[in-house]
């Protein structure tokens, strides 16, 4: 039921959003000194000859251009038209920060320590010599793994990168092709349009309504008119109208242009203070892993120090040199030292792996941000729809004169008294001359017939002009006889295009034709045509055209509105000046002429790509700027939208729209003009629906959508190929941008590029992001689990005390031998089940408990706030009281209930994977360990009781030691005590080395047994685990290398089925854990969503022509 919403709940339901309102500072603007440009203070006339080029200011389609052979001199004379990259760190200076990470100066200190203690007491300390120098040398091999590892990973991403290089359309021999960027030349005619980077510093000739985005180059913040100055201009260069350089983004308009400078030569290239080095910002993974290595660190040192007091005051006092050793092992237990190296390889080969499948991330840290942080835990994706899911191919399918519907083409989704179309019926060659007059379209030459000419252009243009083609006998000597004299491009803001020719009518010599959103040319139009004649648009009329249009965009058309004027002598003579500045142009009065709608089938396999993302419980949602009906109408046919609006529920049930409530529908269809005035309940009211479509949206409006989704909690994915698109792709979370159609703005903008332009990919681009996320926590969750038998053996060798089971160095090597060779295999694991990575939610879900709970938070927040007691808005507080405040915050409820407050997110270190490896696994292999340790000992003679009373004792357990006698009496030499000792550390080393081989299969156990093909599905687990048993023999049973590592090669196999039986209890334990938790996960599992239609995408309508 309908009611009035209370003071707390508006404020709720407001909560969350008051930054978006914020003003954000633009960029500082860059100092400029004098550059090298001149050309620009030059009559055009002038330039031409100066650059030897060929160009037509006046028609500059008829430009010459270069000769492809002057084109390469120049290339050889110049060199390529690129930029010296970024000073960047060096090799050396890399390393040292490698070096500098908190594991590495932990390893360098202590072994910095144990040399002092050896310089304190050589000859009870002659073993540091070997520990001190090993500690040291590790740190150093560690930083050189994480280096070398970084340096591939650049080498990776720089050879994808090279895959995509800018291009652009450049004149030569008088043709228009495409050519890479870098090939550019003094002299060179560019043509610039919407979505271009500009690829050189070009002196403008001509162009129609162009503006650059100058903000990345002097900060301004509004895109810059450009435009010829046949005289030239006095003005600076960075001043100057007639120039555009190189790297600006072409945001309105097109225009043409003569390369002035290429390369280090250009604007950008002559400025120090654009070509800085690398800024060094972390990624949220680097961030997370940080924090993990910080407590950990934090946890080894108390650890240490603790236990260290506790042995010198107990058990070793006045042993310093032994305590000290201890808290070494300590530290190095605890520590992971292979973690930085083993996270960024797992990154670099995951890249290379989304590569092969056509997802290019274009930096390690867009790779970080995709496996861990964003495309792992996307839970909205905002996709625009023509270029996007639509294959961008815009065919003519129906026409509408005012009165009569028509068809294009044979269709199937036609009714049966649509007549053909046919250019003698009225008003059909009004429609036909604005496809053709109102076009910006180019072709690549014109001295071939007309269907074997390529067309660039937009989609829609390029579809009408093929229509137009077909009708007309001479599309050229059409355009020729009715010469452009003015035009206003369309854009995302008018929706409409204007353009007036040399047209002749009875009352004078001008016409205007415009072309755009129906809703926008009929708002122009006081009259429409019928049979030759303009008549007053009526209610009659009205009722026709919204039939009309209902019936071309329900069938997913995108709908164009045509409509003329015939301008008078007497208003607008021969030499009226037409201006776009002052809007000195007509631009009401119309006649509408009618409609002609094109379509745009969705691409192959987009329906099962949106359903498997909406299965995988990422809410896909449209943002388009079509009409709403086009936009329901596509997003019905793959699967974006199954549910019912309050539209087809009234329609369905008979009731009014008033009487449909919000919890009766799970979809909605918002327009644009809308948007500006929603509240923050509204807004909360739209995105609790499953399936939502934006319609007749500008750039603003999408980038307010992606705002407003990410004040929830959202992670948002963007998808786009436009420059309208690429606001909202620099916001988002993931933006996602298409190679070929793509603009260069749209690339600039994204995280992520989808090489093949295919939608499609997103959903593997997905599940390689969540597999990424899935083998890292793998990776550290089996590499923290040796943390516990590492760790409890030096605990008892301070507490009980007993002879150290294990040496600071096996754990070193444990850690950077056979665990580094193994952790990285997980790289290569795939998805224990489909169901497992593509049916589960994201990890860090947004529902109605997360929305509240964030809001609840915002509002508290707010209310802590000091408010202006007139305008209510948040006073500035000083420092003192923050601190105050902060330093009070921890003795409030309100920062504990913020604290643990209960959450559904998923992070890459958590409580099941702790409690895994520490208290589960860790455990179970500290019992095999610590078990053949004693078994061990006895075999040699000792118990446990004589363990600990010749530790206590202390003298013992070295070659010249005294005799020990045990409990049967017997007399062990000094040399007995070392081997026993030597054969019960080997057993303990090789116990960690077997559990962790079985642990390999049981960590990856989490909705299926770990038996089977799942066991055998990565042969680089089994590649690890010999090469890390190979390493593990050597070291143990290698007599040269006891003196450095202990071991002994008496040492029986027989042993080794100790450990081996507790790996199957490992195995045994991790199927228990997949019994336990199955429910658990099956309700975790995303429902399936009735009426999902998950076959191939086909074409919806069969054409063949009427003609």
């Amino acid at each position: 039921m309908h009611r009035q919403l209370t003071q707390e709940e508006v404020l709720l339901a407001a909560a969350g959003y008051e930054h978006l309102t914020k003003d954000k500072s633009g960029p500082e603007t860059v100092k400029f000194g004098d550059v090298d440009i001149t050309e620009h203070t030059l009559p055009i006339a002038d330039v031409e000859t100066l650059l030897h080029t060929s160009f037509s200011w006046a028609d500059p389609a008829q430009s010459r251009g270069l000769s492809a052979a002057e084109a390469e001199a120049r290339l050889q004379r110049d060199g390529p038209n690129a930029l010296t990259p970024p000073k960047k760190k060096s090799a050396f200076q890399k390393y040292l920060d490698c070096l500098k990470s908190l594991f590495n100066i932990i390893l360098i200190i202590s072994g910095l320590l144990e040399y002092i203690l050896l310089g304190i007491d050589f000859h009870s300390n002659i073993q540091n010599t070997y520990l001190g120098g090993i500690l040291i040398g590790v740190a150093f091999l560690n930083a050189f793994i994480e280096f070398y590892q970084l340096q591939k990973s650049e080498a990776i991403l720089a050879s994808f990168l090279a895959m995509i290089p800018p291009s652009c359309r450049v004149l030569r021999d008088g043709t228009l092709q495409s050519v890479a960027a870098a090939s550019l030349v003094k002299g060179d005619v560019v043509l610039l349009r919407v979505g271009d980077k500009t690829p050189a510093d070009l002196l403008i000739f001509a162009s129609t309504d162009l503006k650059v985005d100058n903000s990345s180059l002097t900060g301004e913040a509004e895109p810059q008119e450009r435009g010829p100055s046949h005289k030239g201009t006095p003005a600076r260069p960075v001043e100057a109208e007639n120039l555009a350089f190189n790297s600006t983004l072409v945001v309105n308009g097109e225009g043409w242009g003569i390369v002035v400078r290429t390369g280090d030569r250009t604007l950008i290239g002559q400025i120090a203070q654009l070509t800085g080095g690398e800024t060094g910002n972390k990624s949220p993974l680097a961030v997370e892993i940080a924090r993990f290595v910080l407590l950990l660190s934090t946890i080894a040192i108390i650890f240490a120090v603790v236990f260290l007091i506790v042995g010198v005051t107990t058990a070793y006092k006045g042993k310093a040199t032994q305590t000290f050793t201890f808290a070494v092992s300590i530290l190095v237990a605890f520590v992971p030292e292979g973690l930085p190296s083993t996270v960024t390889l797992l990154l670099s080969i995951a890249a290379k792996r989304m590569a092969a499948q056509n997802v290019l991330v274009k930096d390690l840290q867009g790779v970080e941000t995709l496996g861990t942080c964003q495309s792992s835990a996307l839970t909205l994706l905002a996709t625009d729809k023509t270029g996007t899911l639509t294959r961008n191919q815009m065919t003519v399918s129906n026409l509408w004169n005012g009165d009569k519907m028509f068809s294009a083409f044979q269709s199937n989704n036609d009714e049966q008294e649509t007549a053909n179309f046919s250019l003698a019926t009225p008003g059909m060659d009004e429609l036909v001359a604005t496809a053709v007059l109102n076009s910006r379209i180019k072709f690549d030459r014109t001295d071939v017939e007309f269907a074997k000419r390529e067309i660039m252009g937009d989609a829609t243009e390029t579809g009408l002009a093929r229509f137009a083609g077909r009708s007309l006998a001479d599309y050229d000597a059409y355009m020729r006889d009715f010469p452009k004299v003015f035009e206003v491009p369309f854009n995302a803001m008018n929706k409409w295009a204007l353009v007036i020719v040399n047209k002749p009518h009875d009352t004078g010599r001008f016409t205007s034709y415009i072309k755009g959103a129906p809703e926008r040319v009929l708002a122009k139009s006081t009259t429409y045509l019928k049979n030759g004649k303009a008549r007053p648009i009526d209610n009659v009329f009205k009722e026709s055209y919204e039939e009309a249009y209902n019936y071309m965009a329900s069938r997913g058309h995108r709908v164009i509105g045509c409509a003329q004027y015939l301008l008078p002598e007497d208003r607008y003579p021969a030499d009226y000046a037409f201006s776009r500045k002052d809007k000195n142009y007509p631009d009401s009065e119309y006649c509408f002429l009618g409609l002609i709608s094109l379509e745009d089938p969705p691409k192959h396999g987009v329906r099962e790509a949106i359903g498997t993302l909406r299965l995988a419980g990422i809410r896909v949602m449209m943002v388009t700027g079509d009409h709403p009906k086009t936009a329901e109408a596509i997003a019905r046919k793959i699967n974006l939208m199954i549910g019912d609006t309050k539209e087809t529920l009234s329609v369905k049930t008979g009731r009014p729209i008033e009487q449909i409530y919000d919890d009766e529908i799970s979809a909605v269809v918002i327009h644009g003009d809308d948007i500006d005035s929603l509240e923050g309940w509204q807004w909360d009211l739209i995105f609790e629906k499953q399936e939502i479509v934006f319609a007749r949206t500008s750039p603003q409006h999408k980038l307010e959508i992606v705002k407003r989704a990410q004040a929830l909690g959202h992670i948002v994915g963007v998808t786009g190929d436009g420059v309208n698109d690429s606001p909202a792709l620099k916001r988002a979370d993931l933006g996602i941008a298409m190679n070929i159609s793509g603009s260069d703005v749209s690339k600039e903008a994204a995280n992520m590029i989808l090489l093949d332009d295919n939608f499609a990919s997103t959903v593997k681009g997905v599940k390689e992001g969540r597999q990424i996320f899935v083998n890292l926590k793998r990776s550290i969750q089996y590499t923290i689990t040796h943390t516990t038998p590492e760790v409890v053996p030096q605990l008892l060798y301070v507490i009980i005390p007993i002879p150290l089971p294990l040496s600071a160095i096996l754990i070193l090597v444990i850690d950077l031998g056979f665990e580094l060779l193994v952790a990285l295999s997980f790289a290569w694991d795939k998805a224990e089940t489909e169901d497992s990575v593509m049916r589960m939610p994201p990890r860090k879900p947004v529902n109605e408990r997360s929305i509240l709970n964030r809001k609840r938070r915002a509002l508290r927040r707010s209310r802590t706030l000091g408010l202006d007691a007139e305008s209510q808005s948040a006073t500035r507080r000083n420092r003192i009281a923050l601190l105050i405040r902060k330093l009070k915050s921890p003795f409030t409820r309100q920062f504990w209930q913020d604290r643990f407050e209960s959450s559904d997110d998923e992070t890459l270190v958590d409580g099941r994977v702790l409690s895994y490896s520490y208290l589960e696994i860790g455990v179970i292999e500290t019992i095999a360990s610590m078990l053949a340790y004693f078994i061990v000992f006895h075999k040699n003679g000792f118990s446990p009781n004589d363990l600990r009373k010749a530790q206590k004792n202390g003298g013992y357990f070295t070659r010249h030691s005294s005799d020990f006698i045990n409990y049967k009496g017997q007399s062990l030499t000094g040399p007995q005590q070392v081997e026993a000792l030597a054969q019960a550390q080997s057993i303990v080393y090789l116990s960690i080395f077997f559990t962790q081989c079985f642990n390999v299969f049981a960590v990856k156990a989490r909705v299926r047994l770990p038996f089977g093909k799942n066991v055998i599905s990565n042969k680089y687990n089994f590649i690890g685990i010999f090469a890390g048993g190979a390493l593990v023999m050597f070291l143990i049973y290698t007599p040269p290398f006891h003196a450095v590592f202990g071991g002994s090669h008496k040492l029986l196999p027989l042993y080794w089925l100790i450990p081996i039986a507790f790996g199957f209890l490992t195995l045994a334990w991790a199927s228990i854990r997949v019994v336990l938790a199955r429910r658990s996960i099956e309700r975790t599992r995303v429902k399936d969503i009735p009426n999902l239609k998950m076959f191939p995408t086909m074409r919806t309508n069969t054409l063949r022509s009427r003609h």
